[in-house]
């Protein structure tokens, strides 16, 4: 009853209040972002941005500028700067590796010659979410909006982009607008998630949320569903649990989605691919 009553009274806080309102908004837009990155096989890309999210905190400690807004405007740049070469996952992931060695590379010499406190800028990799503000949930409600709106917008368009892109360009999708617009929105999610769980962690908000819901869904309307639904039963868990055991949100979120996606790889596969091509009637046809 004590332990309960103590984590009755933290939720009265209202830097608490924040923190558990931007991990429900988290939940309803990131796992999307999990989706797409899994469905186009861009794993690099998110250590990529977490590299350029700390370049955009560095020059925003050096200029007097918001970092975190710093961060979001260079992830976003180089999100739409890699898009040309989103061609083939080879081709990304050599830009991703040579974007992650510039970047901090740039980073640290930023920090050190400008005498800037280096351990502030570290600091945001490892997550501090009860100082999320305005900002920020702004910038997470208006991901939690747009993201969901985008898949269900173009859910055909995505669902064979995903699938195969050169299937989705025979079918007349615009393939590089549309991964120029998946990219950017990749990279705002990431520097958006830093302050809930550290940029280190954020594979808690995105991608184990989505790698449970493909094992779970079967086409890519119930894999982005199943993805939401798991995103904000891990976090609201999560999140309760680090407050009841005074422990870091960062890390018990990710142990808590670790834990809920091997109960899901417990489960037998029942089908063969993550989701269906559209029907055959909605493709052009060869003839």
């Amino acid at each position: 009853m004590n332990l309960a009553a103590d984590v009755g009274e933290l939720l009265q806080l209202v830097p608490v209040q924040r923190a558990g309102l931007a991990l429900l908004l988290a939940a309803v837009g990131l796992p999307v972002i999990g989706v797409i990155i899994v469905g186009l096989d861009i794993m690099p890309v998110r250590f990529a941005m977490m590299h350029m999210a700390l370049l955009g905190i560095a020059v925003g400690l050096l200029t007097g500028l918001d970092p975190m807004l710093c961060a979001l405007v260079a992830c976003a740049l180089a999100g739409a700067g890699v898009a040309p070469l989103a061609r083939t996952p080879q081709g990304l992931s050599s830009a991703m590796g040579l974007l992650m060695s510039l970047a901090i590379a740039g980073a640290l010499l930023l920090l050190s010659v400008s005498g800037v406190n280096a351990s502030g800028a570290f600091a945001l990799l490892w997550g501090s979410i009860l100082s999320v503000g305005s900002a920020d949930l702004y910038v997470l409600g208006a991901l939690a909006a747009v993201l969901p709106a985008l898949m269900w917008w173009r859910r055909r368009d995505i669902a064979l982009l995903l699938y195969d892109r050169e299937l989705a360009q025979c079918s007349g999708v615009p393939v590089r607008a549309l991964t120029l617009v998946l990219l950017v929105l990749v990279a705002v999610a990431v520097a958006g998630a830093i302050k809930l769980t550290g940029a280190l962690l954020v594979d808690a908000l995105t991608l184990l949320p989505a790698l449970a819901a493909r094992r779970l869904g079967s086409s890519l309307r119930s894999i982005t569903l199943w993805a939401v639904g798991i995103g904000i039963a891990v976090n609201a868990t999560g999140f309760l649990l680090a407050l009841w055991l005074d422990w870091p949100p960062g890390p018990v979120l990710v142990l808590t989605a670790g834990a809920v996606v091997l109960a899901v790889h417990l489960i037998p596969e029942r089908r063969i691919s993550s989701w269906h091509v559209p029907p055959a009637a909605s493709l052009p046809s060869s003839h």
